[in-house]
């Protein structure tokens, strides 16, 4: 969760705001602007906005908070929904291309099914977070790959060689 402190002023009342990046907000957006969020344009200031408008979780918000924005709102916001949420880790295959699939919230849900992830609790943690827990279910249902011959026969000259120094032999 993000939450921002907006000071207050003689039009404002001030106020402490909480954010979510999450399923539940990037859905409202979609449905909103019928748009990709994770899609390849990049997003235009209003529809950035719009977004932050659609994370909010602070009910009864002054009405024109979002107005009282600045620009380090916006650069924590940004930094806030590209933190990656997680301690986990993936080793990425070099030769292993991305895929273009588009992924809309609807996707996400799918995944969600699929894997027998509830949507109560998870559909409203940090989106980055819960596309880790997804991409975590798919390599663990995956059949791990088979060694290349080369790569098995180097596996096992490597083997072959430790046990060698290990008991002083010549082969």
């Amino acid at each position: 969760m993000l939450s921002i402190i907006l000071p207050e002023t003689e039009e404002f009342p001030g106020a402490k705001l909480d954010f979510e990046h999450s399923l539940v907000s990037l859905s409202k957006w979609e449905s909103l602007h019928e748009k990709v969020f994770f899609g390849k344009e990049p997003m235009d200031h209003e529809e950035t906005k719009s977004y932050i408008q659609q994370m909010l979780l602070t009910q009864d918000a002054p009405e024109d908070w979002v107005e009282q924005l600045k620009k380090e709102h916006f650069d924590g916001f940004t930094a806030y929904i590209n933190s990656k949420q997680s301690a986990t880790w993936f080793r990425e295959d070099k030769g292993k291309r991305q895929s273009a699939e588009v992924i809309t919230n609807e996707l996400i849900y799918h995944w969600m099914i699929s894997f027998n992830i509830p949507f109560d609790p998870c559909e409203t943690w940090h989106v980055n977070r819960l596309m880790t827990l997804i991409k975590i279910c798919g390599i663990k249902q995956t059949k791990p790959q088979k060694m290349s011959k080369e790569a098995q026969r180097e596996h096992d000259r490597k083997l072959n060689a430790e046990r060698r120094k290990q008991l002083g032999t010549s082969g």
